[in-house]
């Protein structure tokens, strides 16, 4: 559930070194984003998000024990929706789709700037996914889709427009403005591009795009 817009986003972090955690933390609290919760692996936050919950995490992808995919595989199996954001300082592809397999709603490098940081949380926390940065040669690489192949989907010029800017992290509302379209509209599109796709949210639709060479 997205916050109320007279609050502040409230998040938890998550990170095994202290120093990261504590920078993140501060920078955070300087740009108008509450950190609840600081913890430095993903064992004791789990086992602290049930008596101080959050709208959102925030953690490292790479740490001892279960790491941040087995920091979101804990939580969606005990029941936990709380959308994860994850942070690395690979540019790894591989790392990206695991993430985003796993149920990840944003991934984004380390050396993102706070106004892109900001940006991400606030996009999650309100629903939306952040699929930044996506290397689209090595992730098409990963896949080993070659180019040509007919997968069966076809994209309209509009529809890979819509999917570029999806992501690049852009609401339906940004997406609409962007293309001169209605939001409503919009969602239409991505409706019709899910089913088309086969998948089941628009993270996989783009990934899936991207692999199959549509994008």
């Amino acid at each position: 559930m997205s916050p109320a817009p007279d609050r502040p986003i409230r998040i938890a972090l998550c990170d095994d070194q202290a120093l990261v955690l504590r920078g993140l933390s501060s920078l955070l609290s300087d740009i108008g984003i509450e950190v609840a919760l600081e913890a430095p692996d993903a064992e004791r936050l789990l086992a602290a998000l049930p008596q101080r919950p959050v709208d959102l995490i925030v953690s490292d992808i790479r740490m001892p024990g279960l790491g941040g995919i087995g920091l979101i595989g804990a939580l969606r199996e005990r029941g936990d929706a709380t959308p994860v954001i994850l942070l690395t300082t690979f540019d790894d592809p591989d790392l990206m789709m695991r993430a985003v397999d796993a149920g990840a709603q944003g991934f984004l490098l380390k050396d993102a700037s706070p106004e892109d940081l900001k940006a991400a949380i606030q996009r999650v926390a309100g629903g939306e996914t952040l699929l930044q940065p996506v290397s689209l040669g090595p992730v098409r690489a990963a896949w080993n889709t070659p180019a040509g192949t007919d997968t069966g989907a076809r994209l309209t010029d509009r529809e890979r427009s819509i999917l570029r800017l999806v992501a690049g992290g852009y609401s339906n509302k940004e997406i609409a403005r962007s293309l001169h379209l209605s939001e409503g509209t919009v969602k239409n599109y991505m409706s019709d591009l899910l089913v088309k796709l086969d998948c089941r949210d628009r993270t996989h639709a783009v990934l899936k795009a991207i692999t199959q060479r549509l994008l």
